[in-house]
């Protein structure tokens, strides 16, 4: 029968948990998708002040950014790049003029992003100028042809976004028929799910997005999005970030109830805010054909080696030396404790709630006015009292069925936007994991001698001296980003891995400034005169005797009666090899062999005669 914790072990497992939750499951809930939609006009083409990129080089830059990180986070989604306005036609039947796609829409791989390398600089504006041209603009056409990649899509999409990039507030140089196309063919593309977003970047003279492009994008998908931003980009790392921001599809890991009484459920939306990065998986393959191997897992009898059915097995926990036996449903009943949801226990003061308590990372609750209508304008109100009154919402948080219940403290967090108008943080309630008393431990600190009031002043100047602005974005793994750099090196066939710069390691030589001689002087006050930071601290090992080699431990010799004691409670294993072997001489057992097994079977043996 199978332990207990063979298959209940997850639940113990915070990281196991956080794994589980940021789980995606492409089979039930479909593939994202991407297009983008670039302008290839000769503006495009043209530089900024001060030798800046021109838009279409930034453009290409953002690209192949989407295209890496897609690559690593999420590899089964599917990106699409086409071009419009230009000199070249390339699409099926070329029956759209002027519309170039570049890419189908398809998972990205390394030759796609070699492609986007071509194009960027000033030698991607001339193959792209030799490739496809710039020529006349029909972006109605374009939004026809990218329509027509996501109907030529078999797998089930759950996300369809169209990303349009340009710095012409008026692609049609105010022809009116042109407009009307694109707009008719805008509204028909929104109309089956597709997302429409505009990137345009800056122009001389300024972008109005009020001329064409606002009847054109689609509005924001919910309150927590700001739509439609009305300055233009202007660097890239701007772009990036705005980019970032939306192609990356918000899911939740649960829909629940949020009970705040009887008869009052607010539905609400649980989302992972932080989770750690890993490595992926290795995945094997068979040697033969580098297909990935599958692994099945089967129980067979250990008698008769039958194979064993589900309903064959059973679960057991051994308790004080009893195995309790329980069926499957059996367990499933004692693991439920309650039905999935949030249910509102009361409320405390932010006071009482300490760093300590952080147990992992925090989920972030936003409400689904698709789930229950009202559940915005109640969860806004609460967010808002909230706030006002400086207290935090303390719930018992139930995930999914079987799983055990978690207290959680909502604190709220209202919305902030930067001066971009690109927001900062949503409005929501961050929750966080609270200890049970199970979890709290007492901690025995030992007795150290205390500090002076010269030595803690002295720490307090150096700690003033090496303080800095702290966020955690700006500091990359850096093994990981070295691994995925070898990758990319392998798999663009570089001839070396793209450099990484360790934001970790401590800068000595600007620390060593600032603090100039507080060191030494803290050095002085701390430690003795004749202190040596670089010596050994350790003792020295004693030389071997002359005779040779170290010094033999001393054999320990043990009484009858301690080994039948060891033999009566089964507790032989517990002994060492060496320790078993001086009991077979010492009681001349005669043994034919040296595991350790070997020797127990021996020892039972001879004292149970």
């Amino acid at each position: 029968m199978a332990q207990w914790n063979d298959y209940h072990h997850e639940d113990e497992d915070v990281d196991g948990e956080e794994r589980d939750e940021s789980g995606v499951d492409y089979k039930s809930t479909g593939r994202d998708s991407l297009v983008f939609l670039v302008d290839a006009s000769k503006e495009m083409f043209i530089k900024g002040e001060d030798e800046e990129p021109s838009p279409f080089d930034m453009t290409m830059q953002c690209v192949r950014s989407v295209y890496t990180s897609k690559i690593i986070s999420s590899d089964k989604d599917l990106v699409a790049l086409v071009f419009y306005g230009t000199e070249q036609s390339k699409n099926p039947r070329n029956s759209f003029k002027h519309v170039y796609i570049y890419h189908d829409l398809d998972s990205p791989g390394a030759r796609r992003v070699q492609d986007v390398d071509e194009l960027r600089g000033e030698k991607g504006a001339q193959v792209a100028g030799e490739t496809m041209g710039s020529g006349n603009t029909n972006l109605g056409e374009a939004l026809w042809c990218c329509s027509n990649l996501y109907s030529d899509i078999k797998l089930r999409l759950s996300h369809k976004r169209l990303m349009i990039f340009t710095c012409r507030d008026t692609p049609h140089g105010g022809d009116s028929e042109r407009d009307r196309q694109a707009r008719t063919k805008a509204s028909d593309l929104k109309e089956t799910g597709v997302v429409i977003d505009l990137m345009h970047l800056m122009k001389p003279g300024g972008f109005d997005v009020s001329l064409f492009f606002c009847d054109v994008v689609s509005p924001p998908e919910d309150e927590a999005e700001l739509g439609l931003q009305m300055e233009p980009c202007g660097k890239l790392e701007d772009l990036k970030k705005r980019v970032r921001a939306k192609e990356m599809k918000k899911r939740s890991v649960a829909r629940l109830n949020l009970c705040l009484g009887e008869g009052m459920n607010v539905a609400v939306g649980v989302y992972i805010t932080a989770l750690q990065a890993r490595k992926p998986n290795a995945i094997k393959l068979y040697r033969d054909n580098n297909e990935p191997v599958r692994t099945k897992t089967r129980l067979y009898h250990t008698q008769t080696g039958s194979l064993l059915l589900p309903s064959d097995t059973k679960r057991v926990q051994v308790y004080a030396g009893r195995q309790i036996v329980m069926e499957k449903d059996e367990v499933d009943v004692i693991k439920k404790f309650s039905d999935p949801g949030l249910e509102l226990i009361g409320f405390k003061p932010m006071e009482r709630l300490k760093l300590h308590h952080h147990l992992r990372s925090a989920v972030f609750i936003y409400p689904e006015e698709e789930m229950v209508t009202g559940s915005a304008c109640v969860f806004t109100a609460l967010l808002r009292r909230c706030s006002v009154r400086n207290v935090f919402a303390l719930c018992k948080y139930t995930r999914i069925r079987n799983s055990p219940p978690r207290f959680l403290a909502l604190v709220p967090q209202r919305e902030e936007v930067d001066d971009g108008q690109a927001q900062i943080a949503a409005p929501g309630f961050h929750g966080i994991f609270l200890p049970y008393a199970d979890d709290i431990r007492t901690l025995d600190t030992p007795q150290l001698p205390t500090a002076s009031e010269p030595q803690v002043d002295k720490m307090k100047e150096i700690v003033h001296k090496l303080r800095f602005k702290y966020r955690s974005d700006a500091f990359e793994n850096p093994v990981l980003q070295q691994h995925y750099r070898n990758l990319e090196a392998l798999a663009l066939d570089l001839m070396a891995p793209e450099h990484i710069e360790d934001h970790t390691m401590p800068n000595v030589n600007m620390m060593d400034q600032r603090l100039g001689s507080l060191a030494q002087e803290f050095r002085d006050l701390v430690y003795p005169a004749d202190y040596n930071p670089e010596g050994k601290t350790g003792p020295k090992r004693k030389p071997a005797e002359a005779a040779g080699g170290a010094e033999k431990k001393p054999k320990l010799e043990m009484s009858e009666d301690e080994l039948r004691g060891h033999v009566q409670k089964g507790t032989l294993g517990k002994l060492t090899v060496p320790v078993l072997k001086d009991a077979c001489k010492q009681f001349g057992v005669k043994v034919t062999g040296t595991k350790k097994q070997e020797l127990i079977d021996a020892l039972t043996a001879q004292l149970t005669k």
